[in-house]
């Protein structure tokens, strides 16, 4: 479960005695390595810190997913990486490269997490039925009977031995690498107060028959010959066996959403081969392929449709509800299920380059990140059990020193012991990223990183590119003014049929706007382009002026072919210009017969998102190098005050950089080349997920669906992770700071210190998943 890719960075020069120059081009290989044996955050630092040791080795290691991120020169092979990964006491598998196939078949890593958390729930539940009755007896005077202290030793033995076997096998491991982790705070904890136990039974008073025991919140003087801890050290396995249980199991609804989307892809597809179909492995596919979707199936992979009309659900990757009309020329995305006809898709993109293989490339490697919080974390992590270990001796000889009590300052130590496991620190930011992340990728926001949070909570200034962003990126027709005396129909008629011999962006929407409009043709008049227009004739594209042909007998003109305007019709025009709309004039048989006005429309949603960024404290900007009348006029539409228009693309930088300059934190939300730049120079970059991969790829979200409201969406999203990250952060760290005094004073029995210890990752988790009801 690793991948491993190439990439070439900085060119170092060198000259030569002789006056030579010589280059070399240094090759940073990055691989994600699945590390085994980790236990908690300790852990993950430790092989963190290793692994950087290395020459020109960078790594991240990341407990939730149990994934290791290393980039590597050259110099350094991948066996050096899995070796020294090995020293430090844990595993590494060898990467094999991703099968361009679609996840859907990579069930086997899935299983072996199942069956991980099987044989967990089946140590859980044997140590339960046994701990219970020794905590019972320990708990409950009345319930001890004549020697029941020796049941509880036959009953807790096995929790201690067999069920505390993975905490004692870790805590070896590390010893003998000079380390300590939390599995050596309860291994020592638990191995102590069963040892305890064992001498005070068979060398002390302990064993006597009719030997009571009774229980205490706090730390009690008492004989230590005749105390024992069998419920300490049996209750305490059980309570963290059952935290591990927990824990592991909402690791794995944590990453469902990023399963769900990675088993999304089909297995197989019926690709056309000489007019015949036939059913091959998707992983056969070829690009220029052309395959069939029948209605209910999903689509197999990117491409554009050739054949048939449909509706195409794409909810789980955009997680938009209503779907999609498509037609022939139209792109579907592999993944989606084809809820209408029946539809030929040409391949444009298979395996690891479709979209879906691209989202679930970037919410894995958001999921594998750090956020700067964390990294502190993780640095209070590795130092953490060492001082803990130093406590707790400080604890015992202090207690011994002013009590004389060897048994309560024995308890006070194991219970600085037990309880001080810092779990819930390295679980804190992991958690609530992978919930986080995957919530996104459901409702088709990715998040790239963990730093892209910090950035969201700063942003004050939101800058918009109009086309494509606030607007449809389309050309369509807005209004028709028809001239007295003129149907309007007949006028959408005429210069619908002449505009649709032209392919001019304007031409095209006249043209589809009078298809819409006007009445279908006579039945059987077959003169028509689209069943809606009569066929032109004579056309006759005239640069800088317009189009003229004839249709139905009339001589027809439209764009600039009439000097003398009528008072009304002018009007209309003039209206139009000042609106920012492009009008043009249509006429006939010499005379003006009106206006049509094509715009690039609005979003119907924009409006909307433009309102929900002002509820979320962010000023909005329009920014485009459209005229400033038609910046203006969309601006008016949305709600947006502040309009920069007539920007040049190469000048979007400067206008970022300049708003910064200002004091402003910026977030731009773009789709094209031109943005680019901008969206990389801003301090956080939203591409719509509908706009170029050069925009995308600048991005540190993207917005998959071409709906300005996600980007709201993302934000309250990304500030939403950030704040339960920081909640979880805060608990960790205060829960630790605020225990171990109360451990160390005496006031907290062991095994009530293994249940907190044990609760405290299991709220930091389920905290975390409160993210998946994010609407």
């Amino acid at each position: 479960m690793s991948r491993t890719t190439t990439t070439p960075t900085a060119t170092e020069s060198s000259e030569s005695s002789e006056g030579s120059q010589g280059s070399e081009v240094s090759q940073v290989s990055q691989v994600e390595l699945l590390i085994g044996g980790m236990t908690c955050a300790s852990c993950a630092a430790r092989v963190e810190k290793k692994l950087n040791r290395m020459d020109g080795v960078t790594a991240t290691v990341n407990y939730a997913t149990e994934k290791a991120r290393i980039s590597y020169p050259a110099e350094v092979r991948v066996a050096d990486l899995i070796a020294t990964v090995v020293k430090t006491g844990y595993t590494a598998e060898e990467p094999a490269p991703r099968p361009a196939v679609p996840a859907s078949e990579e069930v086997p890593a899935a299983s072996s997490g199942d069956a991980e958390l099987s044989a967990l729930r089946h140590r859980l539940l044997v140590c339960a039925l046994l701990a219970a009755p020794v905590v019972l007896f320990a708990m409950i005077p009345a319930l001890q009977f004549d020697n029941w202290q020796w049941l509880s030793l036959t009953l807790a033995a096995p929790v201690v031995v067999w069920g505390g076997l993975p905490f004692h096998r870790a805590a070896w491991t590390n010893l003998r690498h000079g380390a300590s982790t939390m599995d050596t705070l309860v291994s020592v904890g638990t191995l102590a107060a069963f040892g305890w136990s064992l001498w005070a039974l068979f060398l002390g008073d302990a064993g006597m028959p009719g030997m009571r025991h009774p229980f205490e919140l706090a730390v009690s003087r008492a004989d230590g010959a005749s105390t024992i801890y069998l419920e300490v050290a049996a209750g305490v396995t059980a309570f963290i066996l059952l935290g591990r249980y927990l824990e592991a199991r909402s690791k794995r609804r944590a990453g469902a959403a990023l399963r769900a989307l990675m088993e999304l892809g089909v297995k197989e597809v019926a690709v056309l081969r000489d007019g015949r179909e036939t059913l091959i492995p998707v992983d056969r596919l070829a690009v220029g392929d052309r395959f069939v979707v029948r209605p209910g199936e999903k689509i197999a992979t990117d491409g554009t449709v050739t054949e048939g009309v449909s509706a195409v659900d794409v909810s789980m990757l955009t997680g938009e509800s209503v779907p999609s009309d498509v037609g022939p020329g139209d792109t579907v995305t592999g993944a989606t299920v084809n809820a209408g006809g029946r539809l030929v898709v040409e391949a444009t993109r298979i395996g690891a380059d479709t979209r879906l293989a691209r989202m679930a490339r970037l919410v894995e490697d958001a999921q594998n990140g750090k956020a700067e919080v964390q990294r502190l974390a993780d640095r209070v992590a590795a130092v953490f059990v060492p001082v803990v270990l130093l406590i707790a001796a400080a604890t015992f000889g202090a207690w011994l020193g002013l009590t004389g009590d060897t048994a309560a300052a024995f308890t006070a130590a194991v219970a600085v012991l037990i309880i001080a496991c810092p779990c819930a620190l390295g679980l804190a930011t992991p958690t609530a990223l992978m919930v986080g992340t995957g919530r996104g990728a459901q409702l088709g926001i990715l998040i790239k990183g963990p730093e892209v949070l910090e950035n969201t909570r700063r942003v004050d200034t939101v800058v918009l590119d109009k086309t494509g962003t606030v607007t449809t990126g389309r050309m369509t027709l807005q209004e028709v003014y028809a001239a007295d005396g003129t149907d309007e129909k007949l006028l959408l008629r005429l210069a619908g049929a002449l505009e649709h011999a032209s392919e001019h962006p304007v031409a095209r929407a006249i043209a589809a706007g009078a298809e819409m409009e006007v009445p279908p043709l006579e039945q059987g008049d077959l003169r028509g382009p689209a069943g809606r227009l009569p066929s032109a004739e004579h056309f006759e594209n005239v640069p800088g002026r317009g189009v003229r042909g004839r249709v139905e007998g009339h001589e027809v003109a439209v764009g600039r072919f009439f000097d003398d305007l009528p008072p009304d019709v002018a009007r209309a025009r003039d209206e139009a210009e000042r609106r920012g709309r492009t009008a043009v004039v249509v006429g006939w048989d010499g005379a003006v017969r009106g206006v049509l006005a094509v715009a690039d429309a609005v979003k119907e949603t924009s409006a909307e998102a433009v309102r929900e960024l002002r509820a979320l404290g962010l000023s909005p900007v329009l920014l485009t190098g459209d005229n400033r009348a038609v910046a203006e006029a969309v601006a008016a539409e949305v709600g947006i005050d502040e309009v920069i228009a007539e920007v040049l693309p190469e000048d979007k930088v400067a206008v970022v950089k300049r708003l910064q300059d200002e004091g402003r934190v910026v977030a731009m939300v773009g789709d094209g080349v031109n943005d680019a730049a901008g969206l990389a120079t801003a301090d956080l970059g939203l591409a719509m997920g509908t706009g170029t991969d050069a925009a995308i790829e600048a991005g540190d979200l993207t917005l998959v669906r071409g709906d300005l409201r996600v980007a709201a969406d993302a934000i309250r999203l990304s500030r939403r992770t950030l704040a339960t990250i920081k909640g979880n952060l805060v608990w960790a760290f205060g829960y630790n700071v605020a225990a171990l005094p109360l451990a160390a004073a005496g006031l907290l029995n062991p095994m009530l210190a293994g249940a907190a210890m044990a609760f405290s990752s299991v709220f930091v988790v389920t905290n975390s998943l409160r993210l998946r009801t994010f609407r």
